[in-house]
């Protein structure tokens, strides 16, 4: 079969891509016809996501595209827009770094309880879960749909409504256990269950363009196809693992760190834990957690008034710096929103009777050694809780473009550490879409043979990053 091309749009919570692969028996070719920023707007205190712009930038990527033979779209998970019977937006989604979760988190852990609510879907408890934005804003009497950030772009392109399983699970109201949404929660919760689409898989056809938006983009008859809508799903998908021995580190504005599974592990240990067992592709389970991720770093350069250009320069100024001079632990929740993050990390410094860092180099230094730290600890806890072994790493997505975290990741976790591929999301968004074509019957072999792949080997310093690990908690 001769290769075919492919669209795949990739949302981030920093920026968006339509990506072009071309996909054969051993061709896995990318080209890149637009990128374009995401940022959230603020209004009258509330965090949004503009969606509009968001969608309208999408068109302007498919217009370059030229044709392809199907479309897929992934974006980040949680959060989600509502429509109403008519199919119109209930307002601008919020954004999950907006603030107004925390009370609503607390009560119902109060009422309902960490236990129950872990158990009844296996998923994280952290108060920006779509659960908790829903107790915080309950949806409005003439709400007929939620529809996660891809399923609702996915409207919008072809008219046709459900709920991609892998974003699905993100929700804190999917049960892995059971592939459903769990009606016993939802109703618990008092919300209606009419809202909530029907699920759709990996690889299902979603339907042709709209007419309208075929006009647009010149792509008649193209059909979007479901992928792992959530950019995790995709990117794990993408592994070039050649055993199932590995742990992954899905690297970018968060590092979500973990084990790929048969089924769901839930109980009282994943759940103090702060694991969350979300859907993959083909039907298995991401066990995994969410470290803060190299969010620490964007926000610093943005406090800056740096760009990604500024990197290069700093990193190698980082490799230079002292090792171990100020850790934190990346995902405390002082650094979630936005914000002076050079300052919230001095702030978490004298808190915890460290000497902050002096200047730049330090204070990336400090968050690429605090990031490999966290990626130690979720995954010996995902060895520890699931009982599967480990003997590498996968680290993919931008951040396995940062030698330096790799490197330190590498030596954090004692494992060698594989670096590729960089594009892994828009990689496994294609992949889906290329396998329900007939196309890529084993993905990771086609990666591993196309992809270029770097290999970090530890330096074997285990007390000195066990002493390290100690001192901010994540021994």
């Amino acid at each position: 079969m001769p290769p075919l091309t492919f669209a795949a749009v990739d949302l981030g919570a920093s920026g968006g891509r339509v990506i072009t692969a071309r996909i054969g028996d051993d061709v896995l070719e990318l080209a890149e016809t637009h990128r374009f920023a995401n940022h959230p707007v603020r209004l009258a205190g509330t965090l949004y996501w503009d969606v509009l712009r968001l969608y309208t930038e999408i068109l302007a990527g498919l217009r370059r595209t030229g044709p392809v033979t199907s479309i897929g779209i992934d974006t980040w998970g949680i959060d989600y827009g509502l429509l109403d019977a008519g199919g119109a937006l209930l307002g601008n989604p919020v954004s999950y770094r907006d603030p107004r979760t925390e009370p609503a988190f607390k009560r119902l852990l109060a009422t309902i309880g960490a236990a129950d609510l872990y158990d009844a879907t296996g998923t994280q408890l952290i108060p920006i879960n779509t659960i908790f934005q829903l107790a915080a804003a309950p949806p409005p009497d003439h709400a007929a749909a939620l529809l996660m950030l891809p399923d609702l772009l996915a409207y919008w392109l072809t008219g046709r409504i459900g709920a991609e399983v892998t974003n699905a699970s993100t929700t804190g109201l999917y049960d892995v256990r059971a592939g459903a949404w769990s009606d016993a929660l939802i109703d618990r919760l008092g919300l209606p269950r009419a809202i909530f689409p029907a699920p759709r898989r990996p690889g299902d056809a979603i339907g042709p363009l709209r007419d309208d938006v075929a006009a647009e983009t010149a792509l008649p008859g193209t059909p979007v196809v479901a992928v792992g809508s959530h950019d995790t799903a995709s990117a794990v998908y993408a592994v070039p693992a050649a055993h199932d021995r590995f742990a992954y580190v899905s690297c970018g504005t968060w590092s979500l760190v973990g084990v790929e599974l048969p089924a769901p592990v839930i109980g009282d240990a994943g759940r103090a834990a702060g694991f969350t067992n979300e859907v993959g592709v083909g039907g298995t389970i991401r066990y995994l957690r969410n470290v803060m991720g190299l969010w620490l770093l964007q926000e610093c350069l943005r406090a800056w008034h740096l760009d990604d250009t500024a990197l290069p320069g700093l990193l190698g100024a980082a490799a230079e710096a002292p090792a171990f001079a100020a850790l934190v632990d990346p995902s405390d929740p002082a650094f979630l929103e936005p914000g002076d993050m050079p300052a919230r990390l001095t702030a978490y410094c004298r808190r915890t009777g460290q000497e902050p860092p002096t200047d730049r180099a330090a204070t990336v230094r400090c968050i690429l050694e605090s990031l490999a730290l966290g990626h130690r600890a979720a995954v010996r806890d995902a060895v520890r809780l699931s009982g599967k072994p480990v003997e590498v790493v996968h680290m993919v997505g931008g951040g396995a473009r940062n030698a330096l975290l790799c490197r330190l990741t590498a030596d954090a976790c004692g494992l060698p550490v594989v670096a590729g591929p960089y594009e892994a999301t828009a990689i496994g968004n294609a992949l889906v879409q290329a396998h329900a074509h007939g196309l890529a019957p084993d993905p990771r072999a086609l990666i591993r043979a196309t992809q270029p792949l770097t290999t970090y080997e530890p330096d074997g310093d285990e007390p000195a990053w066990s002493a390290a690990a100690a001192r901010v908690g994540l021994a």
